[in-house]
């Protein structure tokens, strides 16, 4: 069971941290925003680590639905353009850079982003699954690595360079990336 006003108090979470970053984020002000009394939020979180690991993985914000456009490829390029829109476009990529920026100096937050990520990946793995039963990936490949290189690509050119990432950047990133799985 969860508090009734869940989904306020990630959102004010989330919204906090793109606005204050992490130091700036406390838990009295997302009660605040969400309209609920801090004790009610301390009752379901003991920390604002884990308010913020549970908002990271929770709040539609981050979200990634998993497509299925019936080849590999497809979902990969569905995949990779929703990471270029959820670290190109505000408020979600307020969010993201905040969240990496405060997990690599705080390891009580380091956890949460591997809850984050780990959630990704489990929501990523049927395109992999559906990929071996159609032949089209072999069932020893590592969908982690492909991910990693997939996000990490985005992640360097988007954030790290300021570059912008267009259409024809994930299409080379995913077919470099399948073309080193299939070697």
């Amino acid at each position: 069971m969860a508090p009734r006003r869940q989904q306020e108090i990630f959102d004010s979470t989330l919204t906090l941290l793109a606005e204050k970053g992490y130091d700036g984020l406390t838990i009295e002000a997302v009660a605040e925003r969400a309209g609920v009394n801090k004790t009610t939020i301390y009752r379901w979180w003991p920390s604002k680590a884990a308010l913020l690991a549970d908002a990271l993985v929770e709040a539609p914000l981050l979200d990634l639905h998993t497509p299925d456009t019936g080849t590999l490829r497809g979902d990969l390029t569905a995949v990779v353009g929703a990471i270029v829109a959820l670290l190109t476009t505000p408020p979600s990529s307020d969010v993201a850079v905040a969240a990496l920026a405060a997990s690599a100096h705080r390891a009580e937050l380091a956890s949460a982003t591997q809850r984050f990520f780990a959630d990704r990946l489990a929501r990523e793995r049927p395109i992999f699954e559906r990929a071996v039963r159609r032949g089209e990936l072999a069932p020893d490949a590592d969908p982690m690595t492909i991910m990693d290189a997939l996000a990490g690509a985005v992640w360097c050119r988007a954030v790290f360079r300021g570059r912008p990432v267009d259409d024809a950047f994930v299409d080379r990133t995913v077919a470099m990336v399948l073309h080193g799985v299939a070697g």
